[in-house]
């Protein structure tokens, strides 16, 4: 059955995904590269990178993925919807080599890139979304990208299977957080941690299978 995963998904201590304010020179805000530093350091990112627990992880972002959703604020910088030639931030072959679903209250065209991404522009809740997706992953996973609102409105949903969460060990202060109007979500999950030498911590949450009728939960 395909699922739903989060993976590579950064926060920091306080449970911010980025800081602020974004823009085209800032992407991440006032957080710079400080949330992914773990994974430009791999040899995911940089062949001469390291290896080790974080390349364990990060490396998995490319396995079993069928399709990808991401939010607004993940495809460009506030105010992209007015730039008819804005083609995202990734040049002309993405990272994703599969349809890709923006969620946006202005959509476009699709945009067909090299090496098989295409992103589609939709303006639909979580669940019309992740529907759309599904049937274009077939037996694949779907990938939820981010940015933290996106994951965070899927979550709220009851949509997230797994869920792979990297804690950086900086204090943002301000920026988009991840756990606002979540409280108790840790209830419909396993979870496990490992703890990297890089001083991140990988948080993996699997959602628990749900009680068989009859069966106390």
């Amino acid at each position: 059955m395909s699922l739903v995963r989060v993976h590579n998904f950064s926060i920091s201590l306080d449970g911010f995904g980025a800081g602020e304010p974004q823009s085209l020179e800032t992407p991440f805000g006032h957080a710079g590269q400080k949330l992914h530093q773990w994974m430009i350091a791999t040899s995911f990112w940089d062949p001469a990178g390291s290896t080790g627990v974080d390349l364990a992880f990060a490396s998995r972002h490319e396995i079993g993925f069928g399709a990808e959703i991401m939010g607004s604020n993940k495809f460009g910088p506030p105010g992209w919807q007015d730039d008819p030639d804005w083609r995202g931030w990734w040049g002309e072959d993405p990272p994703f080599h599969t349809p890709t679903y923006v969620l946006t209250h202005r959509p476009r065209s699709p945009l067909e890139m090299e090496g098989g991404t295409t992103f589609h522009f939709l303006d639909a809740s979580p669940a019309e979304a992740l529907a759309v997706a599904k049937e274009a992953a077939g037996e694949l996973d779907v990938r939820l990208g981010g940015g933290a609102s996106t994951v965070r409105d899927f979550l709220a949903a009851g949509l997230v299977d797994q869920l792979h969460l990297v804690i950086v060990p900086i204090v943002l202060g301000r920026g988009t957080r991840l756990w606002d109007g979540l409280e108790g979500i840790e209830e419909q999950y396993d979870t496990e941690a490992v703890s990297s030498p890089s001083g991140v911590t990988h948080l993996s949450l699997t959602r628990r299978a749900a009680p068989a009728a009859g069966v106390p939960a």
